[in-house]
């Protein structure tokens, strides 16, 4: 589990990455200079991907606490995350090109947000709890 752990790691370290760079070239293409939710996306990977997954493989290496549940909850820690980031996504998309959405669907991209939160917050009291009982 220590090298998937570190694969994953790998794997949201490039896609923040590309969200970075998409973020920049994106608003520097259309023109755009206010305030944008894209510019979150490249943060949130970075921490809650890559950072969250390299500190899971040294708790791993330490603990030995992966079993089938972890992994289930690795899923929809991930779900969660992915989640997140696509409703940054539409709402950064959105705003650069100055779209006027609905009161229904400006809270609509607001709760996708919230519930991938959700997952991710919950997901970490669970693995959190897992690492406890084992000190």
């Amino acid at each position: 589990m220590v090298k998937r752990y570190a694969d994953v790691a790998l794997v949201y370290a490039v896609i923040a990455m590309i969200f970075g760079v998409f973020y920049r070239e994106f608003t520097k293409f259309s023109h755009f200079t206010g305030q944008t939710n894209l510019s979150v996306i490249h943060t949130h990977y970075f921490m809650l991907g890559m950072f969250f997954f390299l500190i899971l493989m040294l708790a791993e290496k330490s603990f030995r606490f992966s079993d089938k549940n972890v992994g289930k909850i690795i899923i929809v820690y991930q779900l969660g995350l992915n989640i997140s980031g696509t409703a940054f996504l539409m709402r950064g998309l959105t705003q650069v090109w100055g779209t006027e959405l609905s009161k229904g669907m400006d809270a609509s991209i607001s709760g996708i947000a919230g519930i991938g939160h959700i997952l991710i917050g919950v997901c970490i009291i669970l693995l959190l709890q897992k690492i406890r009982k084992l000190l």
